[in-house]
């Protein structure tokens, strides 16, 4: 019975694959704002300036960012958790897939929600006048709580990987 239980168990994962098969149908949404945002910059072409190329080139970046972030959760989310990937001899493999582990996974996730907070700030830096200077104390806050989060995402998968080593090598030492 507890065999079966504990393959039932294992079997379960699979229950994730349609969750990322869901996720990689999400980049098409992310596709279609990229081609409406990038019309929307094209057709601005000729009474274009400075401030709005910039601010178009911020959102075709963010949207570049949340895409990524979208394939990294994909491809280590499906190999930590439903399957590996065999895909070894592909030659557009990225490097990193099958090396991403959880913790890598979380440092990543974090460092990307960094970058897309920090390019929404800059965004609405560039435009500072047409929000209220409340709104944008409390975007600042919460872009340095992003900060303060993934260093200490950081700190604390150091100390776990630091404790471990200790641990490897006081037991070879016995």
């Amino acid at each position: 019975m507890e065999r079966i239980l504990e393959r039932s168990l294992f079997a379960s994962r699979w229950l994730m694959a349609p969750i990322y098969v869901g996720l990689a149908l999400a980049l098409l949404v992310l596709l279609w704002a990229f081609a409406l945002e990038l019309w929307h910059l094209v057709t601005l072409l000729p009474a274009m300036t400075v401030n709005d190329a910039v601010l178009g080139i911020l959102a075709l970046i963010d949207l570049s960012l949340a895409a990524n972030l979208l394939l990294i959760v994909i491809f280590s989310g499906y190999e930590n958790f439903v399957s590996r990937m065999d895909l070894h001899e592909h030659e557009d493999r990225p490097d990193w897939q099958g090396e991403v582990d959880f913790s890598g996974l979380k440092l990543k996730l974090v460092a990307s929600i960094v970058a897309i907070s920090g390019i929404h700030l800059l965004k609405i830096f560039m435009d500072v006048g047409k929000y209220p200077p409340e709104n944008i104390k409390w975007m600042v806050v919460i872009h340095l709580v992003f900060v303060i989060s993934g260093v200490l995402l950081a700190a604390m998968d150091w100390i776990a990987n630091h404790a471990k080593s200790l641990k490897k090598a006081g037991t070879a030492k016995a």
